[in-house]
């Protein structure tokens, strides 16, 4: 039987050698790697084909590391992220503590607050928020559950964790919300 805490131990230390991971998240299966780690992110591009102009989302698992990644969090941000019944991305308006291509060209971040059990104790275990981008290559259909993830992912990634792959009950990407500092807020996927 598999454990949890022994697939977050691995997982980790891949994450701490700046490495990638294929990891179940609330949602569906993400890429990713540490928030801090440059290189890691240039190859989670590789891996994707992705252009490396597009950003990231980054998960926490506690509410006050917003502080830690966003230059200003907007007021009403914090009532929404809190009260949010299903996994919601906002993206703030000026993101830091991030390796560079994480943030979009104009310097705002994507940021999700996970409720995930496992995502959650491995974000704390690293001791800071992970990168979250779906398991495809660019412009493929985002899969559904774990076997849905395309073949040459699997074999590109560093680490694929071994945690809720017999889960085939279908996963949606999350909501997204942008909130400026004066609150104004434009929902970009419902």
């Amino acid at each position: 039987m598999i454990k949890m805490n022994e697939e977050l131990e691995k997982a980790v230390k891949i994450l701490r050698e700046g490495k990638t991971l294929l990891y179940p998240t609330d949602t569906i299966w993400g890429l990713g790697c540490d928030v801090r780690c440059e290189p890691a992110v240039h190859r989670i591009n590789e891996i994707k084909k992705r252009p490396k102009d597009k950003s990231y989302i980054v998960l926490i698992a506690e509410i006050g590391q917003l502080y830690d990644y966003v230059k200003k969090v907007p007021e009403i941000a914090w009532d929404i992220v809190d009260f949010a019944e299903n996994p919601l991305t906002v993206v703030y308006p000026g993101g830091k503590g991030v390796a560079y291509g994480i943030t979009a060209e104009d310097g705002s971040i994507a940021i999700r607050l996970v409720r995930d059990e496992f995502c959650s104790k491995l974000i704390k275990k690293l001791g800071r928020a992970i990168v979250s981008t779906s398991a495809n290559i660019s412009g493929d259909k985002t899969p559904e559950n774990f076997t849905g993830v395309n073949p040459d992912i699997l074999k590109a990634v560093d680490y694929v964790v071994n945690w809720r792959q017999e889960d085939k009950k279908i996963s949606r990407p999350s909501t997204i919300m942008k909130i400026e500092l004066d609150g104004e807020i434009k929902f970009i996927r419902k």
